[in-house]
């Protein structure tokens, strides 16, 4: 088998201080999209789970007052049409987000809030009370009076498309002063709209949220957002060092085809980059002649954005469905294979800051390559209350909760990736096709085999000599290893053997995994 020459890449690391909006460690941890959990559910995965496993934050849905969807019956993305700031949402009550925030905090794990400050309801969303908290809007008459919003507080007057949406990508004023799929548009740079903006960041900072992720950022002009985030208050000094600025994560979809470039978002914080799912998961796929081995210059070398400026994902709750940008070469939790040799590359590569999904399932229905059934929301009860998330014995999640953050082999990865922070990426092998070995200094080393043969080969893992536990078929426990075990001898050289028809056909070893 053909070895090729060891080399070495300094970690690319998750690029701390980079401004005031990146200046609270993260010490290599991976964020977790608990999508449409209720609060008290977090905070008991909190303490149970995220905690110990090395976790290193939450994202959370939209807090905020929402609509209520009937036709269809409460679909998720009612979650993105507010009708107010108030903090009562489908995951619960203020009272009950306050507690998930201090019992998260308590065990040392970060909650970022997915925030929608670029528009409000749709346009025909009518009027009256159908809301979380039961606040009364008017949306054809463009009046929210919890907030409170009118007429003037949106971008009618700069809309330059005919039926006052976007019609044209191609055209940046209407991208960010049009409406986005019918949604009203506000006008954040109207000193009544920044203010309430911001008392609704700033009520979340200090209840002790450490960040956000700011939905559709590309429709928001980076001028106005800097004003928002130069307003928003230091980070909670119960939980982080005084002086700590709020992470700002953006989403901005930015695929090489539109004049608007997510590089006129990097100053103001990191950005969503994704192209790095849509790419990863076409190399998986072994589509357009990709190859594993052709990851030898993952990151930057691809066309990415640059390591520190990137947070990244295999999936998210809007690709997963079809929507937003990837297309069919995204993986996903309905392809499970491939999916954990995905998510594992991600947690081993040292590239941006990663984040996990977590979803639940729903009753597909294809039609000419559409789901029709890409609104449906959370497991609920026939009224729409969603559903609280049981952990089964084996430590699954059941009721059609898939959390993949719980299985065993993505649970074990994010805890690779906490040993190897800071570690160069070192020792790459690959067969010049599709098996692939890399290490992290002296401190991790993951081999896959995604070919169409049996792996067999003799690769310098740069790990000190003795017998690791593979924390993929298994898990060290004491002394013992309820998996395959894997000795390093003293020139930090191991022997690795995985059949392609695996169900897992990939091997992880740590320092910590040593018996």
């Amino acid at each position: 088998m053909k070895t090729r020459t060891k080399w070495c890449l300094l970690a690319l690391g998750f690029g701390l201080g980079l401004s005031q909006y990146h200046s609270h460690t993260h010490h290599g941890g991976s964020i977790v999209h608990l999508f449409e959990w209720r609060w008290s559910d977090i905070a008991d995965e909190c303490e149970r789970y995220l905690a110990p496993s090395g976790f290193h934050g939450v994202q959370i849905s939209p807090p905020s007052e929402h609509i209520v969807v009937s036709k269809p019956h409460r679909p998720w993305w009612e979650r993105y049409q507010p009708v107010s700031y108030n903090l009562c949402s489908r995951s619960g009550t203020e009272h009950e987000l306050r507690d998930m925030i201090r019992r998260c905090n308590d065990v040392g794990v970060k909650i970022y809030a997915d925030v929608v400050i670029n528009h409000m309801c749709m346009a025909d969303a009518g009027e009256g009370s159908r809301s979380t908290c039961g606040s009364y809007f008017n949306a054809s008459r463009e009046e929210f009076p919890s907030v409170p919003y009118s007429a003037a507080d949106f971008n009618d007057d700069k809309c330059t498309s005919g039926s006052g949406n976007i019609e044209n990508y191609q055209d940046i004023y209407q991208v960010r002063n049009c409406r986005l799929l019918g949604l009203l548009d506000l006008a954040q740079d109207k000193e009544h709209v920044r203010g309430k903006i911001v008392d609704y960041l700033n009520t979340l900072v200090d209840m002790g949220v450490a960040g956000f992720r700011v939905d559709a950022c590309k429709h928001m002009w980076p001028a106005d957002l800097k004003v928002l985030y130069g307003r928003l208050h230091n980070l909670n000094p119960k939980w982080f060092p005084k002086g700590s600025r709020p992470l700002i994560y953006q989403e901005v979809i930015d695929l090489g085809d539109e004049p608007i470039k997510a590089s006129e978002y990097y100053p103001l914080g990191r950005v969503t980059e994704f192209k790095y799912g849509a790419m990863l998961g076409s190399v998986f796929r072994r589509w357009n002649g990709y190859k594993l081995s052709d990851l030898r210059s993952w990151g930057e070398g691809w066309g990415l954005m640059p390591s520190d400026k990137a947070l990244v994902f295999v999936d998210n709750h809007d690709n997963q469905r079809g929507h937003g940008a990837g297309g069919a070469s995204i993986l996903t939790f309905w392809e499970p294979r491939l999916y954990k040799m995905a998510v594992a590359f991600m947690l081993a590569h040292p590239y941006g800051m990663t984040r996990v999904m977590s979803s639940y399932r729903w009753d597909r229905h294809i039609v000419k390559g559409k789901d029709e059934n890409d609104w449906v929301g959370p497991p609920s009860y026939p009224d729409g209350t969603t559903k609280p998330v049981p952990i089964g014995p084996d430590g699954g999640c059941g009721d059609g909760w898939v959390c993949e953050h719980r299985w065993p082999q993505i649970r074990n990865m994010v805890t690779f990736r906490v040993i190897v922070s800071g570690q160069p990426l070192c020792n790459w092998w690959d067969n010049g096709s599709n098996q692939i070995a890399f290490g992290r200094g002296d401190h991790g080393f993951i081999v896959i085999n995604n070919d169409e043969c049996f792996l067999d080969a003799t690769l310098n893992t740069g790990l000190t000599a003795g017998t690791y536990c593979d924390v993929i078929s298994g898990q060290k426990t004491g002394d013992r290893c309820t998996g395959k075990q894997v000795t390093v001898d003293s020139r930090g050289r191991a022997h690795f053997r995985i059949s392609n028809m695996d169900q897992d056909p990939f091997i992880a070893i740590h320092r910590d995994s040593k018996l």
